[in-house]
Protein backbone atom coordinates (compact mmCIF):
# COMPACT_ATOMS: atom_id res chain seq x y z
CA UNK A 1 0.00 0.00 0.00
CA UNK A 2 1.36 3.71 -1.10
CA UNK A 3 0.92 5.32 2.05
CA UNK A 4 1.18 9.00 0.37
CA UNK A 5 -2.02 8.17 -1.95
CA UNK A 6 0.56 7.92 -4.83
CA UNK A 7 2.05 5.18 -7.39
CA UNK A 8 5.87 4.39 -7.04
CA UNK A 9 7.88 5.39 -9.88
CA UNK A 10 11.01 4.16 -11.15
CA UNK A 11 14.25 6.09 -10.81
CA UNK A 12 14.71 5.72 -14.66
CA UNK A 13 12.73 8.41 -15.15
CA UNK A 14 15.78 10.50 -14.59
CA UNK A 15 17.96 8.89 -17.35
CA UNK A 16 14.74 9.94 -19.38
CA UNK A 17 15.14 13.16 -19.43
CA UNK A 18 12.02 15.65 -20.43
CA UNK A 19 10.31 17.35 -17.58
CA UNK A 20 11.48 15.63 -14.75
CA UNK A 21 15.33 16.70 -15.66
CA UNK A 22 13.89 20.29 -16.58
CA UNK A 23 12.51 20.93 -13.37
CA UNK A 24 11.95 24.17 -14.33
CA UNK A 25 9.67 26.18 -16.74
CA UNK A 26 6.85 23.92 -16.74
CA UNK A 27 3.44 24.73 -15.21
CA UNK A 28 2.80 23.07 -11.46
CA UNK A 29 -0.45 21.16 -11.12
CA UNK A 30 -2.44 24.14 -9.69
CA UNK A 31 -1.24 26.10 -12.69
CA UNK A 32 1.43 28.43 -11.23
CA UNK A 33 4.90 26.80 -12.86
CA UNK A 34 7.86 27.10 -10.53
CA UNK A 35 6.72 27.59 -6.94
CA UNK A 36 4.09 24.52 -7.45
CA UNK A 37 7.49 22.90 -9.14
CA UNK A 38 9.32 22.84 -5.57
CA UNK A 39 6.88 20.11 -3.93
CA UNK A 40 7.15 17.85 -6.88
CA UNK A 41 9.68 15.27 -6.68
CA UNK A 42 11.80 13.83 -9.71
CA UNK A 43 11.26 10.53 -9.05
CA UNK A 44 9.59 8.26 -6.99
CA UNK A 45 10.47 5.21 -5.22
CA UNK A 46 9.00 2.68 -3.12
CA UNK A 47 12.58 2.01 -0.68
CA UNK A 48 15.73 3.57 -0.80
CA UNK A 49 16.70 -0.07 -2.21
CA UNK A 50 14.28 0.29 -4.85
CA UNK A 51 16.53 3.26 -6.41
CA UNK A 52 18.40 2.80 -9.68
CA UNK A 53 21.71 3.81 -8.72
CA UNK A 54 22.57 3.09 -12.64
CA UNK A 55 19.79 5.40 -13.86
CA UNK A 56 21.32 7.79 -11.25
CA UNK A 57 24.68 7.52 -13.16
CA UNK A 58 23.48 7.86 -16.19
CA UNK A 59 21.87 11.19 -15.45
CA UNK A 60 24.92 12.67 -13.78
CA UNK A 61 24.40 12.11 -10.40
CA UNK A 62 27.49 11.44 -8.34
CA UNK A 63 26.72 13.00 -4.78
CA UNK A 64 23.70 11.61 -2.85
CA UNK A 65 21.98 13.30 0.48
CA UNK A 66 20.13 10.59 2.48
CA UNK A 67 17.60 11.19 5.06
CA UNK A 68 17.55 8.96 7.98
CA UNK A 69 14.39 8.27 9.48
CA UNK A 70 11.52 6.42 7.88
CA UNK A 71 14.04 6.51 4.40
CA UNK A 72 17.20 4.50 6.11
CA UNK A 73 15.37 3.10 9.60
CA UNK A 74 11.98 2.84 10.50
CA UNK A 75 10.64 6.03 13.33
CA UNK A 76 12.62 5.53 16.59
CA UNK A 77 14.39 2.27 15.38
CA UNK A 78 18.13 2.17 15.48
CA UNK A 79 17.94 -0.72 13.06
CA UNK A 80 18.71 -0.10 8.92
CA UNK A 81 15.98 -1.11 7.14
CA UNK A 82 16.08 -4.41 5.23
CA UNK A 83 18.53 -3.49 1.98
CA UNK A 84 19.43 -0.52 3.10
CA UNK A 85 23.58 -1.02 4.24
CA UNK A 86 23.73 -2.97 1.10
CA UNK A 87 22.47 -0.04 -1.18
CA UNK A 88 24.79 2.63 0.14
CA UNK A 89 27.78 -0.11 0.29
CA UNK A 90 27.15 -0.43 -3.46
CA UNK A 91 26.47 3.06 -4.26
CA UNK A 92 29.93 3.94 -2.50
CA UNK A 93 31.73 1.18 -4.10
CA UNK A 94 30.42 2.23 -7.69
CA UNK A 95 31.94 5.78 -7.09
CA UNK A 96 29.09 7.77 -5.00
CA UNK A 97 30.18 9.99 -2.36
CA UNK A 98 27.32 9.62 0.40
CA UNK A 99 26.28 11.87 3.29
CA UNK A 100 23.41 11.87 5.80
CA UNK A 101 21.51 14.48 6.52
CA UNK A 102 18.80 14.33 9.64
CA UNK A 103 16.63 16.95 11.66
CA UNK A 104 17.23 14.33 14.72
CA UNK A 105 19.47 14.98 17.31
CA UNK A 106 23.38 13.91 16.84
CA UNK A 107 23.81 11.00 18.95
CA UNK A 108 20.83 9.03 16.76
CA UNK A 109 22.60 10.22 13.32
CA UNK A 110 25.87 9.40 14.42
CA UNK A 111 24.98 5.91 15.36
CA UNK A 112 23.15 5.17 12.03
CA UNK A 113 25.80 7.05 10.00
CA UNK A 114 28.40 4.73 11.70
CA UNK A 115 26.85 1.75 10.63
CA UNK A 116 26.47 3.13 6.76
CA UNK A 117 29.95 4.24 7.26
CA UNK A 118 29.03 7.76 5.87
CA UNK A 119 29.83 11.13 6.90
CA UNK A 120 26.41 13.19 8.71
CA UNK A 121 24.91 16.00 9.33
CA UNK A 122 22.41 15.92 12.17
CA UNK A 123 20.11 19.16 13.65
CA UNK A 124 20.24 19.94 10.06
CA UNK A 125 16.22 21.96 10.29
CA UNK A 126 15.49 21.36 7.02
CA UNK A 127 13.74 22.37 4.70
CA UNK A 128 16.14 25.22 5.68
CA UNK A 129 19.05 25.48 3.43
CA UNK A 130 21.79 25.39 6.04
CA UNK A 131 22.09 21.42 6.82
CA UNK A 132 21.89 20.74 2.34
CA UNK A 133 24.73 23.51 1.79
CA UNK A 134 27.26 22.00 4.80
CA UNK A 135 25.95 18.20 3.48
CA UNK A 136 26.66 19.26 -0.20
CA UNK A 137 30.15 20.72 0.96
CA UNK A 138 30.86 17.73 2.59
CA UNK A 139 30.17 15.88 -0.67
CA UNK A 140 32.16 17.63 -2.84
CA UNK A 141 29.49 17.78 -6.00
CA UNK A 142 28.27 20.19 -7.79
CA UNK A 143 24.64 21.39 -7.23
CA UNK A 144 23.65 19.19 -10.84
CA UNK A 145 24.88 16.42 -9.80
CA UNK A 146 23.34 15.87 -6.12
CA UNK A 147 20.37 14.04 -5.51
CA UNK A 148 18.72 13.94 -2.15
CA UNK A 149 16.69 10.90 -1.45
CA UNK A 150 13.78 11.11 1.33
CA UNK A 151 10.11 10.44 2.51
CA UNK A 152 8.88 13.52 3.45
CA UNK A 153 7.66 16.15 0.99
CA UNK A 154 8.01 19.33 2.92
CA UNK A 155 11.62 18.21 4.30
CA UNK A 156 13.81 16.87 1.83
CA UNK A 157 11.82 17.76 -1.23
CA UNK A 158 11.30 21.36 -0.84
CA UNK A 159 14.31 21.79 0.94
CA UNK A 160 16.67 20.70 -1.69
CA UNK A 161 14.45 21.81 -4.89
CA UNK A 162 14.46 25.13 -3.10
CA UNK A 163 18.30 25.06 -3.88
CA UNK A 164 18.14 23.37 -7.13
CA UNK A 165 19.30 19.21 -6.28
CA UNK A 166 17.36 16.46 -7.99
CA UNK A 167 15.03 14.67 -5.50
CA UNK A 168 13.94 11.43 -5.35
CA UNK A 169 11.15 10.29 -3.10
CA UNK A 170 10.56 7.33 -1.23
CA UNK A 171 7.53 6.01 0.77
CA UNK A 172 7.92 6.13 4.65
CA UNK A 173 9.18 2.61 5.89
CA UNK A 174 6.67 2.48 8.85
CA UNK A 175 3.29 4.58 8.85
CA UNK A 176 4.57 5.94 12.56
CA UNK A 177 6.01 9.64 13.31
CA UNK A 178 6.64 13.11 14.85
CA UNK A 179 3.52 14.41 15.37
CA UNK A 180 4.82 17.80 13.40
CA UNK A 181 5.42 14.90 10.56
CA UNK A 182 1.90 13.60 11.14
CA UNK A 183 0.31 16.96 10.11
CA UNK A 184 2.59 17.40 6.73
CA UNK A 185 1.87 13.97 5.79
CA UNK A 186 -1.58 15.16 5.41
CA UNK A 187 -0.90 18.55 3.68
CA UNK A 188 1.48 16.00 1.51
CA UNK A 189 -1.81 13.93 0.65
CA UNK A 190 -3.69 17.54 0.03
CA UNK A 191 -1.06 18.34 -2.74
CA UNK A 192 -0.70 15.02 -4.36
CA UNK A 193 -4.83 14.81 -4.29
CA UNK A 194 -4.76 18.23 -6.03
CA UNK A 195 -2.20 16.99 -8.57
CA UNK A 196 -4.13 14.08 -9.37
CA UNK A 197 -7.06 15.65 -10.14
CA UNK A 198 -5.16 18.24 -12.39
CA UNK A 199 -4.19 15.79 -14.97
CA UNK A 200 -7.91 13.59 -14.70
Amino acid sequence: MDPLGISAESCSSFARGGELLGGRGGRGVDGIGDRVDRFRPDAFAATLADVDRTALWSAGIRGIVLDLDNTCCAYHQPELAPGVAAWVRAARAEGFAMVLLSNNFAERVAAVAAQLDVPAVPNALKPLPFGFLRAVRMLGTPRQATVVIGDQLFTDVLGAKVLGYRTVLTEPLVPVDFPLTRVLRFLERVIFARGAAKRE
